[in-house]
C-alpha cells in the first residue's frame, strides 16, 4: 500500500517541519547555497537541528549560513566545502567529519549539461548526481549508523522517467552523449541508491529514501534554454516555489510517521505511483529494481576502487 501525508504538492517545507523537534539533530544538506537546498536547510534549522552546509562556493554558503541564523534564530548553522564532481573534495568531507549524523540530504545536482568528463574519465551527471553523493552517504554510513534512527534522502527527479541504467556505457564511451539522457540515467541511479542503501542499513537502524522534488525554476536549470522551458510549460509541467520544491526532502527527513520506513520513492510529499502515460509524474519500475540497485552498488564501488588505482 503507497503511503499518503496530510500534505500536498503546494505544501511547503516550512509546513512539514511545523511541529517536529529536531534539537539535539545534525543534518548535511549538500548543495544548501541555492534553490531547494536553502529552503530545506532553513527548515531544518527552524525546528532546531544543527545544520552543516556542504557546498562548492563557501562564500554563497556563509551568506545563506548567516541569513538562515537570522531568520531562524538557530546559531548552529555551518558552512563546508564539497565538489561533489571531485572525489578528494568527497573524501576530504567525510574525513573531515566528526560525531553522529542524524539527516543527510542528498540534495546538489547538475542537469542538462553539455558533455563534460571528470578526471576519472566519468560522464560528469552520473559523477555528480551519482557518483559523488555515494561516496559522501558510504563514507558518513558510520556517523550515521552512530546516530541511531538516522535518515537519508536521495533527491531523483521525474527525469528518471527518461532512462535506466545503461551497464554497458554508464559513461557514453561509445553511445551518442544525450544530456537529458544522461540527466535521467543518473536520477534512476539517484533512485536506485536510495533502495540497497535501505536494504543494506537498515539494521543499522538508517532509513534511505528517494525524492522528487518537482519542477523548481533554480540554478539546476541553468543548461536549459528559454524555448525549452518554454516546452516544458506547454507539455504539461507546473513549477513549483523553492519552499515546496522542498516540502517531500524535509517530509522524508523529518515527519514522524515515516519512521522506519526506507527504499521508496516519493513526490508531491506522499509515495509515488506508477507513471501514466503523458503524465509527467510517478515513479517507473527500472528505478526501484532491486537486482539493478544491486549491481549498481557494485558498479560504483569498481569505479571508484579502480580511480583509486
Amino acid at each position: 500500500m503507497l503511503i499518503t501525508t496530510p500534505f500536498t504538492a503546494e505544501s511547503t517545507a516550512a509546513e512539514v517541519v511545523d511541529g517536529v523537534d529536531l534539537s539535539g539533530r545534525r543534518a548535511v544538506v549538500t548543495g544548501a547555497s541555492s534553490g531547494i537546498g536553502i529552503e530545506t536547510a532553513r527548515a531544518l534549522a527552524a525546528a532546531g537541528a544543527e545544520v552543516t552546509l556542504a557546498v562548492r562556493d563557501a562564500g554563497a554558503g556563509a551568506r545563506v549560513a548567516e541569513d538562515i541564523r537570522v531568520a531562524t534564530g538557530n546559531e548552529r548553522i555551518h558552512v563546508a566545502p564539497l565538489d561533489l564532481s571531485d572525489q578528494k573534495s568527497v573524501t576530504a568531507f567525510v574525513e573531515a567529519w566528526d560525531g553522529p549524523l542524524h539527516i543527510l540530504v542528498n540534495n546538489a545536482g547538475v542537469m542538462n549539461t553539455p558533455e563534460l568528463r571528470t578526471p576519472e574519465g566519468w560522464e560528469l551527471q552520473f559523477a555528480t548526481n551519482h557518483l559523488g553523493h555515494f561516496t559522501l552517504s558510504t563514507g558518513l554510513h558510520p556517523a550515521l549508523a552512530a546516530a541511531g534512527r538516522a535518515r537519508v534522502v536521495s533527491l531523483s527527479s521525474v527525469g528518471h522517467l527518461r532512462a535506466g541504467i545503461d551497464f554497458d556505457d554508464i559513461h557514453f564511451r561509445t553511445r551518442p552523449y544525450e544530456p537529458m539522457i544522461a540527466y535521467g540515467q543518473s536520477k534512476t541511479a539517484n533512485a536506485l541508491f536510495a533502495v540497497e542503501a535501505n536494504r543494506r542499513w537498515a539494521g543499522d537502524g538508517i532509513t534511505v529514501n528517494a525524492a522528487h522534488p518537482g519542477a523548481v525554476l533554480t540554478n539546476l536549470t541553468r543548461h536549459m534554454s528559454q524555448e525549452e522551458l518554454d516546452r516544458a510549460v506547454a507539455s504539461g509541467y507546473v513549477f513549483k516555489t523553492p519552499q515546496q520544491g522542498a516540502a517531500t526532502s524535509v517530509l522524508l527527513a523529518t515527519w514522524p510517521p515515516l519512521e522506519g520506513v526506507g527504499g521508496r520513492y516519493f513526490e508531491d510529499a506522499n509515495e509515488a505511483q506508477s507513471p501514466v502515460p503523458g503524465v509527467h509524474r510517478g515513479v517507473a519500475p527500472h528505478a526501484l529494481d532491486p537486482e539493478a540497485a544491486s549491481r549498481l552498488w557494485q558498479a560504483s564501488l569498481d569505479m571508484i576502487a579502480a580511480a583509486r588505482g
